[in-house]
């Protein structure tokens, strides 16, 4: 899915829409995105030594595991809402001009609610790794 595709999916829009593209291949959602310097995230974080927040990164995993509940969203009508973010370590900053690659995979579902984990990097680089949650809460989507 490119950008456009990804906003028929996902409720973010610019400026928090934080996947330049995803797919699913054999049950994993495999996003990327491409961190320009410009994001708004990055304009004081910090000041002549760019760095994309770990809050951010934790974002883009949730979004890049949206991807990964297409057919529920769709089926429900629904709106994924972050429930819970456990374990999270982050091992390597992400800078300016560092595209980053991410890879997510569902691990249980209960109810309204999907569990998953989540990685995140920058070449060879584990940049940070996350077990998430969701509720899939039912509403508008856009």
């Amino acid at each position: 899915m490119n950008k456009e595709e990804l906003k028929g999916l996902l409720p973010h829009r610019e400026p928090m829409l934080l996947l330049d593209e995803a797919e699913v291949v054999d049950g994993e959602a495999h996003g990327k995105i491409t961190i320009t310097g410009d994001e708004f995230f990055v304009q004081g974080h910090f000041p002549g030594n760019p760095v994309v927040p770990g809050v951010i990164l934790c974002e883009m995993l949730a979004q890049n595991c949206c991807v990964l509940l297409a057919d529920d969203l769709a089926a429900k009508g629904a709106t994924p809402f972050y429930t819970s973010l456990d374990k999270v370590r982050f091992k390597h900053p992400v800078r300016p001009g560092d595209t980053v690659e991410l890879t997510c995979r569902l691990t249980k579902a209960r109810g309204p609610f999907r569990f998953a984990t989540g990685e995140a990097r920058v070449g060879d680089d584990v940049c940070c790794v996350a077990e998430m949650s969701f509720a899939l809460m039912p509403g508008e989507k856009n």
